[in-house]
C-alpha cells in the first residue's frame, strides 16, 4: 500500500498540463488511504486550497461534507477508517475564466483500479460529483438525476452532489437531499464507524 500511495504523491503525468492553466501549478498529488477504511470518499479533484495543504477535504466544502456523513474532523481524517480517492489526485487548475477545470482522465486511468483493488474492506462509498459517478456507479445522467435516484445504489453507495458553496441554491431546490437522503447517509456512516 505504501508503495502505490508513494508512486501516486511522485507521479507528474500532467506537468506540462497543470502548467499550462492559469495557475501555472506543478502537480501535488494528495493520495489519502489505507487497505483498513471501510469508507470510501469517492470525489473529484483537489481544489487549491488542497493542492496547497496536502490535505483532502481542507475547506468550507470538507466542513460541509463532515456535517453531511455526521463525522468529526479527527474520523474523517483516520485514514484506518476513511478512505478519500478523487478522480484526480491532483489540483486541475483554473481555466481563463476562473471555473475549474475537470479531472485530467488520465489520472484515474492510471491509478484508480488499482487503488480501489488496494481497498478490500469498503463496506460504503459516498460518491460525490459526476465524474466520480460515472466511474462508481456508471451512469450518465445529471448529478441531479443520480443524487434523486440514490436510493438505486443502496446498500453500497450513495450519490451526493459536490459540498461546494457553489451548489447552495441546489441545496435550497431539492429539500429531500436534507429531508430523505442525509438521515440515511448519517445512520449508515454512524453504523459502519462503529462496528468492530
Amino acid at each position: 500500500m505504501n508503495d502505490l500511495a508513494d508512486d501516486i504523491q511522485s507521479c507528474r503525468l500532467c506537468a506540462d498540463r497543470f502548467a499550462a492553466t492559469r495557475t501555472a501549478h506543478a502537480p501535488r498529488p494528495v493520495p489519502w488511504f489505507d487497505p483498513r477504511a471501510r469508507l470510501l470518499i469517492a470525489g473529484q479533484a483537489p481544489g487549491l486550497r488542497v493542492h496547497r495543504s496536502g490535505v483532502p477535504f481542507d475547506d468550507a466544502s470538507g466542513d460541509r461534507l463532515r456535517d453531511w456523513l455526521g463525522l468529526s474532523r479527527d474520523t474523517f481524517y483516520d485514514r484506518a477508517r476513511v478512505a478519500i480517492v478523487p478522480m484526480a489526485f491532483c489540483f486541475p487548475g483554473y481555466d481563463s475564466r476562473g471555473a475549474d477545470l475537470p479531472p485530467p482522465a488520465i489520472c484515474g486511468a492510471t491509478w484508480h483500479d488499482s487503488v480501489m483493488q488496494a481497498l478490500p474492506a469498503i463496506r460504503l462509498t459516498v460518491v460525490i460529483g459526476a465524474h466520480a459517478q460515472r466511474y462508481h456507479l456508471g451512469t450518465r445522467d445529471s448529478v441531479t438525476r443520480t443524487v434523486a435516484g440514490w436510493r438505486d445504489h443502496l446498500p453500497g453507495r450513495i450519490p451526493l452532489p459536490h459540498p461546494s458553496w457553489r451548489n447552495t441554491g441546489w441545496l435550497r431546490k431539492n429539500p429531500w437531499f436534507a429531508a430523505d437522503l442525509l438521515p440515511v447517509l448519517r445512520a449508515r456512516v454512524t453504523a459502519l464507524m462503529d462496528e468492530n
